[in-house]
């Protein structure tokens, strides 16, 4: 049975089309091929070396992630604003970052499931996409709910007062008759109870500042937690960009701001809740720990003493509250190595840009564990963990994948190759032997047409031997034996030929031959000298 080699090549022949008779071009060309093995394991080599090379030359151009941050303006996108600057000037940075502007963290969030960003800035709270896995902590935030100081700006104390009206003129008296005295003004209202606790707001004014969605639901899970409806609360919206403006249009019983505490919004909200002399009234949500039970996104909070200063600690002591955090986050098919230098980049720039940023300084590793309710990206893991994989660790695999690889092929190409030098050598013994076939078969002809078929048959063994596709192959015995045993034919067929075709007759015997009536020659007879005649 043909081994699966010789199948291969024999279905790798063709047949010429005029004569009918197989060339066998394909496989003598794939036999020249391999007969260069030890070039193609070099080249082989060579495209090994420049893959390396290639993968390194890729590994160190920095990666470009798109960003989602939001809204316009805001402290967060100014603040990835300047982290991008600051990697742009760093020319030895991995990672560059292109921001994204969107509406707000919601919409960021949206952003990054819809792969329209790599990264993105999330609240914890508001859509945070299921493929979504935590970089750094960009800031925790807190809810400071202020009851603001008779005076000051968020009660409307520095609105001009209007003038007292004037007094009503005095007609002359009468000597005869006195006029009734005129009826005194009705007093006035009288003024609401002080806010004490969280449950004397009910039917009160609330100025909510915060980053923008997701505010009003902390809000009505504080007045949830301590049973005051929501619908006899006026919630009234500030511009935390124009505070100042907004409050003396709309001035509130109370404040909640939402924010990092050392972000501007808090403390404007602070400033504009005092007097110049007292504070505001810190109003304590003792309830946090319920509050978080119920709702995850959120965590209990702390307020330090004096934390706002001021001419007086504000608050005077700690105050208990809630908060939420903002993320980086990347999708999880971000590579781990980009998302570690990613997170390598922002905890090295955030001492250079706490400057002009202060909640810059408070960026913090994310929970790695397990159980992380944001769970930490692999990539930012490694970097905090300090399991961070370098180029060898983390394509050490392929590297040796890759070396044996090439050295396989290699060493199927020089068997291949030493296969087919063996069935070429086969092949030149069965032409050796079908040349002494020849070489006895001629010695048995018994016609000149079988001598010219075996001299035919001896010029397609010469063509086959001498093909280009093998001449290289021939090498000094096996030519001086091919060249032995073609002249070995040869001169068996010459032989047989002239057998054949009877003993030579020289043109002057031929002439001394007489002819006999019919045609026919007279056989020649040599006279002796006793013949009387």
């Amino acid at each position: 049975m043909p081994s699966p080699l010789r199948r291969i090549a024999a279905a790798l022949v063709v047949r010429d089309r005029r004569t009918g008779v197989r060339s066998g071009r394909a496989q003598r060309r794939l036999r020249v091929l391999l007969r260069q093995s030890p070039s193609l394991l070099l080249l082989g080599v060579f495209l090994a070396v420049g893959g390396v090379a290639a993968v390194f030359y890729l590994s160190d151009r920095p990666t470009t992630l798109r960003i989602a941050v939001g809204p316009a303006g805001g402290e967060d996108a100014r603040l990835i604003q300047a982290m991008a600057q600051q990697f742009a000037r760093d020319r030895g940075a991995a990672v560059r970052l292109v921001p994204v502007v969107k509406e707000g963290p919601a919409q960021a969030a949206r952003a990054l499931q819809g792969r329209e960003a790599d990264v993105a800035v999330v609240r914890r709270d508001v859509a945070l996409p299921g493929s979504a896995r935590a970089v750094v902590v960009l800031h925790d935030n807190v809810a400071v709910l202020v009851v603001p100081a008779e005076g000051s700006l968020a009660a409307g104390g520095a609105r001009a007062a209007p003038p007292p009206p004037a007094p009503a003129p005095t007609p002359p008296s009468s000597g005869r008759k006195r006029k009734a005295a005129a009826p005194s003004a009705a007093p006035p209202p009288p003024a609401p109870p002080r806010i004490e606790s969280i449950e004397d707001l009910a039917g009160r004014r609330i100025g909510l500042v915060g980053p923008g969605v997701g505010d009003r639901e902390l809000l009505d899970a504080i007045l949830r937690q301590y049973q005051v409806p929501t619908e006899k609360v006026t919630v009234v919206p500030l511009d935390a960009r124009d505070l100042a403006t907004t409050l003396r249009a709309n001035p509130v019983d109370a404040i909640l701001a939402l924010g990092p505490v050392a972000s501007p919004q808090v403390a404007g909200v602070v400033a504009a809740a005092s007097n110049g002399r007292t504070g505001p009234t810190f109003l304590e949500i003792g309830a946090s720990e319920a509050i978080a039970a119920r709702t995850p996104a959120y965590e209990e909070a702390e307020l330090k003493a004096g934390v706002f200063g001021g001419q007086t600690p504000q608050p005077a002591e700690n105050v208990e509250t809630v908060g939420f955090k903002h993320y980086i986050v990347a999708r999880r098919s971000v590579p781990d190595d980009t998302v570690a230098d990613l997170t390598r980049q922002i905890f090295a720039v955030r001492q250079t840009l706490s400057g002009e940023f202060p909640m810059a300084a408070r960026i913090e590793k994310p929970d790695t564990d397990r159980d992380a309710a944001v769970p930490a990206h692999p990539g930012a893991a490694a970097y905090i963990d300090n399991e961070q994989q370098t180029f060898f660790d983390r394509y050490s695999d392929f590297i040796y994948l890759g070396v044996m690889a090439v050295s396989g092929v290699g060493s199927g190409l020089a068997w291949l190759a030493s296969h087919f030098r063996a069935d070429s050598r086969g092949r030149r013994q069965r032409l050796l032997e079908q040349l002494v076939g020849i070489l006895e078969r001629a010695r048995s002809a018994g016609s000149l047409d079988d001598v010219a078929a075996l001299e035919a048959e001896i010029d397609t063994i010469l063509k086959r031997v001498l093909l280009p596709g093998d001449r290289s192959a021939l090498d000094h015995g096996s030519l001086a034996a091919f060249s032995l045993a073609l002249d070995q034919a040869r001169g068996a067929i010459a032989a047989r030929r002239a057998a054949l075709a009877g003993p030579p007759t020289s043109p002057a015997a031929a002439a001394l031959r007489p002819e006999v009536p019919g045609g026919s020659v007279a056989p020649l007879r040599i006279a002796s000298a006793s013949d009387p005649s």
